[in-house]
């Protein structure tokens, strides 16, 4: 299947590793030049060369760029220096790493503050920044598109994960409003919501929980596992294909969609 998105301009947020860097080597490897960012030089330079090399593909095809998201005049910056560098934007892909694992009455004001600059207002941040760029897009090639990762959690609640459950939600009552607002102007927005995939943040969330029960990794994973109908964990480029195909021509009439990629974790009929 063609996707359409050779030469197409991505933008990948907190593309250092995990999910956006798995998301931004899929649009890479189908065809896209793509500005990745995250805080820290080494860590997004390190990320743009495995994906020059992962893909196959020439150095200025993929430009690494050091944004920290909660900062808006950053944000805008990358988002400018992704233009400059390509001479227009067409795919948006808002992420950020989740805020600390904690119960509801854990946790204080102001990690709730942090938690909701960190995933709900980057996200908005992120999207102001491109929306000029992206009716660019829209108007002349007919291709704009914005993908926002979230989590299951944003569905089905996890105990343990009360901070990414508040802002993550936010994160989908945005998108269904800028669904609604971008739609006259053929721009889709959408959100993907990973389960339980095999990335460094999962290790970090397993870390907790051993510490709290002393269970061994392997017995937290087959917990985790035995929640989806297909018994494993997921793999990062799982994730990634799902994004690929939200950010093709394929995909010009779903917006407004948050697609668990999940396994079959989530029980929800809708």
């Amino acid at each position: 299947m063609d996707f359409g998105l050779t030469d197409r301009v991505a933008f990948v947020a907190g593309a250092s590793s995990g999910l956006g860097r798995a998301a931004a080597l899929e649009l890479v490897q189908e065809g896209c030049r793509a500005a990745i960012c995250s805080r820290d030089e080494d860590r997004i330079t390190d990320a743009a060369d495995f994906i020059r090399d992962e893909a196959d593909v020439a150095a200025d095809r993929v430009v690494p760029l050091v944004c920290d998201v909660t900062d808006e005049d950053a944000v805008t910056d990358a988002v400018a220096k992704t233009v400059d560098a390509f001479g227009g934007l067409h795919v948006l892909v808002t992420n950020a790493g989740g805020p600390p694992s904690a119960a509801a009455t854990e946790v204080d004001l102001e990690d709730y503050r942090e938690a909701v600059e960190l995933n709900l207002m980057s996200t908005v941040s992120l999207c102001e920044a491109a929306l000029p760029h992206l009716r660019t897009a829209a108007t002349e090639d007919d291709h704009a598109r914005i993908i926002m990762v979230t989590s299951v959690s944003a569905k089905r609640p996890i105990p343990t994960l009360a901070l990414s459950n508040t802002a993550r939600a936010g994160v989908q009552g945005y998108a269904k409003s800028l669904a609604d607002d971008l739609g006259p102007d053929e721009i889709t927005v959408n959100t993907v919501l990973p389960g339980y995939t095999r990335t460094a943040r999962l290790e970090d969330l397993a870390d907790d929980i051993q510490a709290e029960t002393g269970q061994s990794y392997d017995e937290i994973e087959a917990d985790w596992a035995d929640q989806n109908a297909l018994p494993r964990i997921g793999e990062p480029d799982e994730f990634a294909a799902t994004v690929a195909f939200l950010a093709s021509e394929r995909a010009a009439y779903v917006t407004g969609v948050a697609l668990p990629v999940d396994g079959g974790r989530s029980k929800h009929l809708l």
